[in-house]
């Protein structure tokens, strides 16, 4: 890689949520501040937001690490559970064996370990990430915990951390009663102009720069332009640049490499990138005026484990439960691709992974998908079927032709395809 170029010890832009290279933008340390507020205080119950990539775990890593002894932490990040499997897990986390007790039982442990941690001097901290996705059967559970108190005060201090469809959830009339309880909330906004320069200078800095100025002074305003202040999408596009200027052995980082990154991940200016994306978010088209447009299925050594439908918007894959397709294996990383698809495409995109899409074989950053396609992610292979052809080619039973005639788009956007591809395409449309 390129740290001996620059002559750095770390990789300054990776994308783990490590609290070491955390920046305290004035919204982030807000942040962090509501978070110890829950230990400061005994009603202690707050919800953080964010979008995706706006720092929400890193804050929280940090906040665990700086804790005291004193504190008793339960750290949920699997939130696509039931109410039972959440109190099983809670109670996992707490060091008990839960799996056959009955739900009165589950409670009835769970109330006497928070009065005994109570009376040991104790204090009972719940966090729980990616909690936009948790159901309101699981939400009242907590609503319910929340209330558990002794004489003088409640026991259990709670964080909620999410995407902000969470505080949609949270306004929702059924869910009022779990409103009323949270002390406070923040929404945790993207970095300011003057703030992504910090933010690049700052993780430079723990990286090893020793006040070198690695990215010229220039190259800010276009890291913000492309990304919005979004620290993911930042440390995406710094990391980019970085090889894009090793590979010209360069141990500054210039314009001109900012722009043959932007180039080489075929982005847009965010102000156009983050509009496209609100319109393709399938959230924000009704359930039943959703239309399937491709369809993928996950295999490993042979066999076929998970198959998603892909609607118009992102569609992102990566080891952790936050992601729309969990793939739990060392192999992946964290958020490590991302499928975006709209009415005529559907668009592959490397996260910045630590190993890689591949397709036939050769290493892809970005690439438009075809039916039929299977793409390599550590040891799993996904196979990509577009169902807009599976609705060109197949017919009614009626005998009726169900055909779509391929639009202008369509025919511009075939063009762009090699040879190869368009032949492989033919060839599975069928006589």
């Amino acid at each position: 890689m390129y740290l001996e170029l620059f002559k750095l010890t770390e990789l300054p832009f990776r994308l783990t949520p490590d609290p070491s290279f955390l920046y305290l933008s004035k919204h982030h340390a807000r942040a962090k501040a509501y978070m110890e507020s829950t230990i400061w205080f005994t009603d202690g119950f707050v919800v953080i937001t964010g979008e995706i990539g706006s720092g929400k775990t890193t804050l929280i890593e940090t906040f665990l690490k700086e804790l005291e002894k004193d504190v008793v932490v339960a750290q949920i990040n699997q939130t696509q559970v039931s109410a039972i499997e959440f109190l099983q897990t809670l109670l996992v986390q707490f060091g008990f064996q839960p799996f056959r007790m009955k739900k009165a039982e589950l409670l009835a442990t769970l109330n006497e370990f928070l009065i005994e941690q109570y009376s040991n001097g104790r204090r009972v901290l719940l966090i729980v990430d990616e909690a936009q996705n948790l159901s309101n059967k699981v939400l009242e559970e907590i609503r319910l915990l929340s209330g558990v108190e002794t004489t003088k005060e409640k026991v259990l201090r709670i964080i909620l951390a999410g995407q902000p469809e969470l505080n949609d959830k949270l306004n929702s009339p059924t869910l009022i009663q779990l409103a009323q309880r949270i002390r406070l909330r923040f929404h945790l906004t993207a970095l300011s102009k003057s703030d992504t320069a910090a933010y690049i200078q700052h993780r430079l800095e723990v990286g090893g720069s020793q006040g070198r100025q690695i990215f010229e002074p220039e190259t800010f305003s276009m890291v913000f332009r492309y990304t919005g202040g979004i620290p993911r999408l930042v440390n995406t596009l710094c990391d980019t640049a970085m090889m894009a200027a090793y590979a010209q052995d360069r141990d500054t980082v210039s314009v001109d490499d900012v722009r043959a990154a932007i180039e080489e991940l075929q982005w847009v200016e965010y102000a156009e990138r983050s509009v496209k994306l609100t319109t393709l978010h399938s959230s924000e088209v009704p359930a039943d005026r959703r239309v399937v447009l491709g369809r993928i299925l996950v295999g490993v050594n042979g066999q076929t484990i998970a198959e998603r439908e892909l609607t118009p918007g992102r569609f992102i894959i990566g080891r952790t439960p936050d992601n729309d397709l969990q793939i739990d294996s060392k192999f992946i990383s964290r958020h490590h691709a991302q499928i975006i698809t709209s009415a005529h495409t559907s668009v592959l995109e490397d996260l910045n992974s630590t190993n890689g899409v591949y397709v036939r074989a050769k290493r892809v950053r970005r690439r438009m998908l075809n039916d039929g396609d299977v793409v390599q992610i550590g040891q799993h292979e996904i196979m990509y079927f577009d169902e807009r052809m599976a609705r060109t080619r197949a017919p009614l039973n009626d005998g009726e032709d169900d055909a779509v005639p391929m639009s202008h788009a369509d025919r511009h956007i075939a063009t762009l395809a090699d040879d190869e591809e368009l032949e492989a395409v033919e060839k599975l449309r069928g006589p």
